[in-house]
This record gives structure tokens, C-alpha cells and sequence, in this order.
């Protein structure tokens, strides 16, 4: 049989090698007789690239376990994945269905490690890119990454699904992609220079880093397995490593030198003391305070104040803000905020006339990457908090402020509280109060069917928490329904 010659696009062509895959094995060609190229120009030698394409030639039904092989492998950067994978397909078709479970076979040990090197990329890739703020433009970020395979179309929706609420660019030397705050879209390679080369987030982050570093832990080869250092010329932080190591032996000897110390306490007697000092009569004054106030963690950006009328019915109290937030400024503006404004409209209260404040005013959390994990309040940190959201309330003078979830139980009660057992009308300290599920929760939630039985809940809360602010009478105060 005349040798065949299948040219497939530049990178992970996975669609192309399965269009090919239909047609040679409808021709009955084996994988002794094709040949793959991804270097030229698409084309199928031999055939019409229509009858590749346009499902003329019936589908081939394999293993799953070969399908998922496939579209893993293909993103490998050895020229020869087309070829072995036909194999492995054709071998599969012609007597061998469960050859994948033969780990001795040489063609199954090759492509299980190529497999494993594609999934080892991704996961790099979600790790290490950082991206940086693009000059010039608003609230707009790119990143350079150089992967070692086509991992970028595989890797990219993640980034995708993290960060939703600005556009975002991740540009590498074989393609490009792109987020819109809507739609991903990909484009060609790019250089190093269309990148920015830095922003003013960094040194504040390079400071974190430093300050985590423990020296008595230093393992040079265990960090090179971690973080390779091909990896380290595109990260801020890199640039501090080869300084920490050298002088990691020096450090821990001015450990070792140092008299112990026992760690103190957060006293929130100071936020205390500063309500009175200062006696703020407005929220404009109150929030001057907060403003200046230092975060838990570093690396949180800014004080995420309330935001509403300064005479609101309702009052809402959250739990801290997110990364989103923290970014913006604002509260409840990423994903469970959003869930909330629905919730909110579809129970007939309009957002804009209730105040919307947290029982912690700093987004706390742990680095991973360039991710910034959520990591939830301790009642040390809430109780540092309280004298500031009891001001906020004080100075409202709400008819009904509602708990999103335990920890506003716990920052306006002092005491923590179940929300099963406390679900609905009831005292929240010297508020008349109401207690529901922080719409965080609902998003958590896997099961289709169950999330959607916990929002329909959620939106009945609302609207029974609009009826008990709103058809109080306003010169009486408002009465629980469970009193």
C-alpha cells in the first residue's frame, strides 16, 4: 500500500487526528502505512481533507480509557505521539481492546509517561503562571509562561472559571489565550516583551514570600522537584530564592541565638480603645478607622468596607470578603454576591436600598500560586472585628440585620450558633434579627437537584425577611414573628 501522509496543525491538533483516525481506519490503512506531520500546513495526504472533516467516514468506537489517553498525549511535544497513538488505536480495533491494561507493553509504558508529562504540565501551569497588571489599560491582566508541551487549551479554562471577573491574557511561544470576562478565545504565539514585565503588586508579594521563608526547612532539591527551575525566570519570587538559600545556615544560627518568645495574642481591646478615642458619629468617620486598620494576613490589598444606604431597613453581615472583593473594594461583588443580587431581586428587595457589610473587613488567606485559597475566620480574628460592626450597626439603626451564616452569628451574638437550629427569625444580640445560609453555601453545593432546593429556600428567607422590615410600621418598632 502506498504510504499515506497525514499533516495535522502545529500543537495539540485533537480534533484533526481524529477526523484522520476515521478516515485512514475506513480505508483500512495501518499504522505501518501513514505517516503524521504537525509541522506544515494542515492537509490529509492521500485523502480530500472535506472527507477527513466532514464526518463522511464512519466513527471509530474505542475504550474510553483510549479516548482519554488521546486527549492527553496529543498535547505532548514528541513528534511521534500521532503514530503511536494510531497504533495503540488500531492494535485496540484488531483483537487488542484492553491492551491499555498491559503496563508492560512497551507502547502502553511510553504513552502512560507521556500521559503523566502532560498532566504533570498542566498542573504547572495552573501553578506557576502569575500574571501582571497590563499598563495602560484598567483592570486588565496578562502572563507569560513557556510550557514544555501544548498544554495551553487545556489548562486555560481553568484559569477561566478563577478568575471570571476581569480579562486576563496568558501568552506562551505557541499560542496565546485570551478571557473576556465572558468568552475564552485563543490566538497565535507571542514574545516575551508583549508581556509586562512587572507590576507594583509584586514587591509586595516578594515581601510575603521572604517573610514565610523558613530556613530551617530549606531543602534546595526538594524545591527544585517542586518548582523547576526553568519555571523560576517568570515568577517574582524566584528572584529572592538563590539569596534565601545562601543565607538560610546564617539565619538559623540567629534562631537558634534568639531567646524565646511566647506569641501574643490579637487584643481587640485596641479597636476598642480607638471607638473611643475617636467617638465617630457617622459611618464616613467609622470608616476612616477601619480603613486604617492592618489586615490579618499580608498581601490583602485594602479594608472592604460596607456599602449601602447609611439608613438602611435591612442590614446583611457576611462573613469576610473574597478575592474578588478584596481586588474591587467592594462587597459581594464575585460569584456569591452575584448569587445574592439574584436571590435579592427574585424576593422583591432591591440592593441598592439594603447595606451590605462583613463581620471581617480584610479578605484572608492562604497563597497557593498565583491563587489567593479563601481560609475561614477564626473567632480571635471575628472578635477583633466586632466593636467595629457593632458601630456600623449602632450607627444604622437598622429594623432588621440578617446573619449570612455562622460566622455573623458568632460576630453579633458572641456566641457561636447553629444555622440549622437558628434558621429564621430570631434575637441577634441587640438587633432584632434573621437568620439564613451565606450564599457561598449554595455555591458549594455538587448535586444539581439539591442546589437548587437550597436556593429556592434562600429566596423564601428573602422575601420573608422584606415583609418583616418593610411592613413594620415606621413609628413602631419591629416585631419578630417568633415573639
Amino acid at each position: 500500500m502506498t504510504l499515506r501522509t497525514v499533516r495535522l496543525r502545529p500543537g495539540a491538533d485533537l480534533d484533526g487526528f481524529r477526523a484522520a483516525v476515521r478516515t485512514l481506519v475506513s480505508a483500512g490503512t495501518g499504522p505501518d502505512d501513514v505517516l503524521f506531520d504537525s509541522e506544515a500546513a494542515p492537509t490529509l495526504g492521500g485523502f480530500t481533507e472535506a472527507a477527513a472533516s466532514s464526518g463522511g467516514a464512519p466513527p471509530v468506537l474505542m475504550p474510553r480509557a483510549v479516548q482519554e489517553l488521546i486527549e492527553q498525549v496529543v498535547c505532548h511535544h514528541d513528534p511521534e505521539r500521532y503514530a503511536l497513538l494510531y497504533r495503540l488505536v488500531w492494535r485496540a480495533l484488531h483483537g487488542e481492546r484492553h491492551l491499555l491494561e498491559v503496563a508492560s507493553e512497551p507502547l502502553v509504558h511510553r504513552l502512560a509517561r507521556m500521559e503523566k508529562s502532560v498532566r504533570r504540565e498542566v498542573h504547572k501551569i495552573h501553578a506557576f503562571v502569575r500574571f501582571r497588571a497590563v499598563p495602560g489599560e484598567e483592570e486588565r491582566y496578562a502572563a507569560w509562561f513557556e510550557p514544555e508541551h501544548f498544554v495551553l487549551e487545556a489548562a486555560a479554562p481553568f484559569f477561566a472559571a478563577r478568575f471570571p471577573a476581569f480579562p486576563w491574557s496568558i501568552l506562551t511561544p505557541q499560542g496565546s489565550a485570551h478571557w473576556n470576562g465572558k468568552k475564552l478565545t485563543f490566538g497565535p504565539p507571542a514574545r516575551r516583551e508583549d508581556a509586562p514585565a512587572g507590576d507594583a503588586f509584586e514587591d509586595g508579594w516578594r515581601g510575603y514570600y521572604e517573610s514565610t521563608f523558613n530556613p530551617a526547612r530549606t531543602n534546595p532539591e526538594l524545591m527544585r522537584a517542586h518548582m523547576p527551575k526553568r519555571y523560576w525566570r517568570n515568577m517574582p519570587e524566584a528572584q529572592a530564592i538563590p539569596d534565601l538559600v545562601r543565607s538560610a545556615a546564617s539565619r538559623v544560627d540567629r534562631m537558634i541565638e534568639q531567646e524565646a518568645t511566647m506569641p501574643q495574642k490579637r487584643r481587640p481591646d485596641a479597636a476598642i480603645q480607638a471607638m473611643k478615642d475617636s467617638g465617630p458619629k457617622s459611618l464616613a468617620e467609622l470608616n476612616a478607622i477601619i480603613a486604617k486598620s492592618e489586615p490579618l494576613v499580608p498581601g490583602a490589598t485594602q479594608a472592604v468596607l460596607g456599602e449601602g444606604p447609611a439608613q438602611a431597613r435591612i442590614v446583611f453581615v457576611g462573613e469576610q470578603p473574597g478575592d474578588i472583593e478584596d481586588r474591587k473594594g467592594r462587597p459581594f461583588v464575585g460569584p456569591a454576591g452575584q448569587l445574592l443580587d439574584r436571590a435579592l431581586a427574585e424576593a422583591g428587595i432591591d440592593r441598592k436600598q439594603v447595606y451590605l457589610t462583613n463581620a471581617v473587613k480584610h479578605f484572608k488567606f492562604e497563597p497557593r500560586g498565583t491563587r489567593r485559597i479563601h481560609s475561614k475566620p477564626t473567632a480571635s480574628d471575628v472578635s477583633h472585628y466586632r466593636p467595629w460592626l457593632h458601630k456600623e450597626l449602632e450607627i444604622i439603626a437598622p429594623s432588621l440585620v440578617v446573619a449570612l451564616g455562622a460566622t455573623a452569628i458568632l460576630a453579633l451574638t458572641g456566641k457561636a450558633g447553629s444555622i440549622t437550629r437558628l434558621r429564621g427569625p430570631t434575637q441577634l444580640g441587640a438587633w432584632p434579627g434573621y437568620v439564613t445560609v451565606h450564599p457561598s453555601y449554595l455555591l458549594r453545593i455538587p448535586e444539581a437537584d439539591k442546589k437548587h432546593e437550597a436556593y429556592e429556600a434562600f429566596v423564601t428567607d428573602l422575601a420573608r425577611i422584606r415583609e418583616m422590615a418593610y411592613v413594620a410600621r415606621d413609628d413602631a418598632p419591629l416585631k419578630l414573628a417568633a415573639e
